[in-house]
């Protein structure tokens, strides 16, 4: 148990020790917010567990240490008598420090937002007796794009299930959507395309990437942020949602717009196979646009084009590009979609492996569900969502227009290369089912009644067919409806996903304050630690925390996050490795994981006891070009 080192009783937050002076302002207060103690460097973040430390000088002590401190400034810097005590020092606990090296027992200092040795006075004490401590937790695959720049006072709420489950720093723009950067026909388009991921009162406010990085930091952040160039902004802005190659003056436009993103502090490019405008894209477009990132070893990740009937020629057109291009390239959320579709998984990971013997750089992720969650657009073939959200629609209210979609998800399988005329990159209906497709969220009360239920159930129920109740629910919602596919990978190929060294996990899942988030945006990275390491075994813990650290800072270019290392940010989660556990389900989405006793980001604590405590210590990570 976290405790106090002496049992001492709760710190006064205007205590002696002169802390108070680094409180940040309080966002709004929300539900979430734990206000039992204050925040900010050198106060208590956990007031029952801490203990002060050494008094304070005496005003005597003080003037001759700030004379010697200011004659010292005359001959070089010096720092100030306080930054001489540690913030925090954390003792007995076990370090595992992300690289994957055994664990140890030890103790841990902070002192400025960094980790050094934790020798000397320290202005508060934890003792972490039973707990891991563990680099905070890496998620390279984030779409809270949107989330984290709302103006909503409620913001916070939508925020913090990520931040008890132990996530310091996340990285969006991924599968081709984000919210920057906005140019051309992308202004119009972009809020419709991603509007299943967009929180309501979302302003979209911003054009370059540098303009949303100053929103968010405005706003301020719990945790830091990261992001990709997502390659869909970049065709909506270039070229729109027509279908076909660009012409030269559209791949200048994009690539423009891609190097000023790279140069604004982006990791790399995203691209979505399976999304507008993604899905009409030929790899020759893509590897154009690859080959910008070598001058920075930028990382191209992508969503490839399926996951089922495709599955494989995805994964060689991605390996393909990475030996190319000469950059590293990363199989976003690896997954096989459909029962007749799992025996790929071995398959296309052998594939990957002997890449990487060939001196392609290519790694990939996973979340550890069965079950995964997107909009409802992706049920529709690439044909009738030319022209963008607002087209399909037009086609869904014409009957013979309709009918023709509805026959072809009944009766085309997608072949390759899908983004020919006509192609279809993955049908996700005949790859499931419709009875394994349930609607997650829906823009308005009036469609609340079809959350949680599948398209089949949905259909019995109307007396219709299953794609006509879902087309009437888009017309009904001006298609902002949200689903979950289920029959992902299966458990076996999510243990076998798991078992691979050059997996990271994710989550893939956020909040967005409507319908039925993804149960991962709660508790994917403790199901992992209760699954996969405590109940079965699959992998040892050190194994695991290094595929939650520096394994994906380590692919997404962040060298000094991941770890727990002397001067390096001191992003921190102790946990008690026989009691994590995630409870978020389907039914119960929004469930908080348990067993994770503090999170810090930048050296500060931002969750005790899985309740966020109002800090924004996070930071935008610019990445140098």
């Amino acid at each position: 148990m976290l405790r106090t080192a002496d049992g001492a009783t709760p710190i006064h937050p205007h205590d002696a020790h002169g802390c108070n002076r680094y409180r940040p302002e309080l966002p709004s207060p929300t539900p979430d917010i734990d206000r039992s103690f204050p925040t900010g460097i050198g106060q208590n973040p956990c007031n029952r567990f801490m203990k002060p430390g050494p008094a304070p000088p005496s005003r005597r002590q003080f003037t001759g240490t700030l004379a010697a401190g200011l004659l010292g400034a005359a001959c070089g810097p010096e720092r100030p008598f306080h930054a001489t005590f540690l913030d925090y020092r954390i003792r007995n606990a076990l370090v595992v420090d992300g690289t994957g090296a055994p664990a140890y027992r030890g103790d841990l200092g902070i002192r400025d937002g960094r980790f050094v040795p934790p020798a000397g006075e320290a202005l508060r004490e934890l003792d972490a007796e039973g707990l891991v401590a563990a680099p905070g937790f890496v998620d390279i695959h984030s779409h809270g794009d949107l989330v984290l720049a709302s103006p909503r006072p409620d913001r916070a709420t939508l925020i913090a299930g990520r931040l008890a489950q132990g996530i310091t720093t996340e990285v969006i723009g991924n599968c081709g959507l984000g919210a920057a950067p906005l140019f051309g026909e992308a202004h119009d388009l972009a809020p419709a395309v991603h509007a299943w991921m967009t929180p309501e009162g979302a302003d979209w406010r911003w054009e370059s990437l540098a303009d949303y990085f100053s929103v968010l930091e405005t706003r301020g952040l719990p945790l830091n942020v990261a992001a990709l160039v997502p390659h869909g902004l970049l065709r909506l802005g270039a070229m729109g949602l027509r279908p076909g190659a660009p012409d030269a003056g559209e791949r200048a436009a994009m690539a423009g717009a891609l190097q000023r993103s790279l140069e604004e502090g982006a990791c790399g490019l995203s691209v979505g196979l399976i999304y507008p405008p993604g899905m009409f894209s030929a790899t020759r477009e893509l590897l154009e646009l690859a080959r910008s990132l070598r001058p920075s070893d930028g990382v191209f990740t992508a969503h490839v084009r399926g996951s089922s009937e495709t599955l494989l020629p995805a994964v060689e057109e991605l390996i393909e590009i990475g030996r190319s291009a000469g950059v590293r390239v990363h199989h976003s959320h690896a997954e096989a979609v459909g029962r007749d579709h799992w025996a790929k998984l071995a398959t296309f990971l052998e594939m990957e492996r002997e890449a990487r013997r060939e001196g392609v750089r290519v790694s990939a992720d996973m979340f550890p569900y069965p079950v995964a969650a997107t909009m409802m657009y992706a049920i529709y073939p690439p044909w009738a969502l030319e022209g963008g959200p607002g087209e399909l629609l037009a086609r869904l209210r014409d009957p013979e227009t309709r009918a023709r979609i509805g026959k072809g998800i009944e009766e085309r399988t997608p072949e390759w290369p899908p983004w020919e005329p006509q192609g279809w990159p993955h049908n996700l209906v005949s790859a499931v089912g419709w009875d394994r497709i349930r609607v997650s969220s829906v823009a308005s009360e009036a469609g609340r009644d079809a959350l949680g239920r599948s398209l089949a159930e949905l259909g019995s129920a109307a007396g219709t067919e299953p794609f006509e109740v879902i087309s009437d629910l888009m017309l009904a919602e001006d298609g902002a409806v949200g689903q979950f596919v289920l029959d992902i990978s299966g458990e076996d190929g999510l243990r076998e996903l798991a078992s691979d060294p050059e997996v990271a996990f994710i989550t893939d899942a956020n909040d967005y304050g409507k319908g039925s988030p993804h149960p991962a945006a709660y508790g994917a990275f403790p199901r992992v630690l209760r699954r996969y390491v405590r109940e079965e075994g699959t992998i040892p813990l050190e194994e695991a925390i290094r595929r939650m650290t520096s394994l994906p800072a380590d692919i997404i270019g962040l060298e000094d996050r991941g770890r727990i290392a002397n001067d390096l940010p001191a992003d921190l989660v102790l946990f008690d490795r026989e009691a994590v556990t995630d409870h978020a389900t389907l039914e119960q989405p929004r469930a908080r994981a348990t067993g994770i006793r503090a999170t810090f980001v930048n050296g500060q604590p931002v969750i005790h006891d899985g309740r966020f405590t109002g800090a924004l210590p996070g930071r935008v990570l610019r990445r140098s070009a």
